[in-house]
């Protein structure tokens, strides 16, 4: 029997019987699939985490970037823009123009492995995150400097709010009362209140922050800057900075670390931090506050990262070279570099289905 019919057979006896151990044996058997926003093919790319495989590719759009499950796993939705990409410093009024139809985004089914829609979002959407319901996406408009309120029953932007130059993280707060927006411009984090759809407060950070993470507890969120080479970290319950985690470099790169991606390990004890053209993932202690280790020669510039359920793997989207590679968190070594294609941006774990 294949191994997805047996694992749909093993719930169906787990239901029978009343039990949860062939069910959680059947989960298990699904296995864990990595979903890869591949900006330059215009593709999600799916893997097979186990195997270490490319298992499909989902055509989405242009340049989609930022990715995220569904509270249900079912749906993976992803960042579509029509704006042309560009590195840092680049005269933009010599690019192309943005082809705004583009913008939006895209619902990929995850059983059927095919986009099944793409909401209109507002102008050049990078990052977002969703509302603990799952009913709503709080989506950074790099291009128009603002955040969007997209309500997924209705498909309609309800509210956008100003929020400052080149806005690209997204992350709400674990009470679901704030959403927090970085600005690579103004070097800094902006708290939006939900219920007024209102800034409510600005806090500085480092040069160019990039993504954000809560602890668990919601007390602590931590600002990936990648200009600044460290992690600002601040004060929820307040909105105050709280000090700076510097990652020195261990191997030479060019640049040394440029923090980008943020990914916290399963129980809330480490902060994975992907460092960009510094080649490296570097893990901190959330009690602590300090780099505990780096894991040097991830590849070209990892940017997206991710956490396995079970915390003992770290992924991380490497552009320039094309590839996902698989850090084994026990040993600090990339056990297995997957090619990909497409330039990776992005990356969310699930379960096979």
């Amino acid at each position: 029997m294949p191994t997805r019919r047996k694992a749909w057979f093993l719930v169906g006896l787990a239901a029978a019987a009343g039990t949860t151990g062939l069910a959680a044996r059947a989960a298990a058997m699904a296995g864990t699939e990595l979903y890869v926003s591949a900006e330059e093919s215009g593709e999600v790319v799916i893997i097979d985490a186990d195997r270490g495989e490319v298992v499909a590719r989902v055509p989405v759009g242009k340049r989609p970037r930022g990715v995220k499950l569904s509270r249900d796993g079912k749906l993976l939705y992803v960042a579509l823009s029509g704006s042309p990409r560009a590195a840092p410093g680049v005269d933009e009024s010599k690019l192309p123009p943005p082809d705004r139809a583009a913008d939006g985004v895209g619902v990929v089914d995850l059983a059927a492995r095919k986009l099944v829609r793409t909401y209109a979002s507002g102008p050049d959407p990078e990052s977002f995150d969703l509302s603990r319901d799952g009913k709503t996406l709080y989506v950074s408009n790099e291009d128009a400097g603002t955040m969007s309120v997209l309500d997924l029953a209705t498909g309609k932007v309800t509210g956008k709010v100003a929020v400052g130059g080149e806005p690209e993280g997204v992350t709400l707060r674990p009470d679901g009362k704030t959403v927090y927006v970085t600005s690579e411009q103004d070097n800094q984090v902006v708290a939006v209140d939900l219920k007024k759809l209102a800034v409510v407060a600005r806090i500085p950070t480092g040069p160019r922050p990039r993504a954000i993470v809560f602890s668990r507890d919601g007390k602590t969120g931590f600002v990936t800057c990648e200009n600044g080479g460290g992690v600002t970290v601040f004060d929820a319950a307040h909105d105050k900075p709280a000090g700076t985690i510097k990652i020195e470099a261990v191997a030479k790169t060019p640049l040394g670390p440029r923090p980008m991606g943020a990914a916290l390990s399963p129980d809330g004890r480490q902060l994975y931090v992907s460092n960009g053209r510094g080649e490296s993932v570097a893990i901190i202690g959330v009690a602590d506050r300090k780099v505990t280790r780096l894991v040097d020669g991830v590849g070209a510039r990892p940017w997206g990262i991710a956490v396995s359920p079970d915390g003992k793997k770290v992924y991380t989207a490497n552009g320039p070279s094309n590839e996902v590679s698989v850090v084994d968190v026990a040993t600090d070594k990339v056990e297995k570099r997957i090619k990909v294609g497409g330039l990776p941006w992005g990356v969310a774990v699930g379960r096979a289905r």
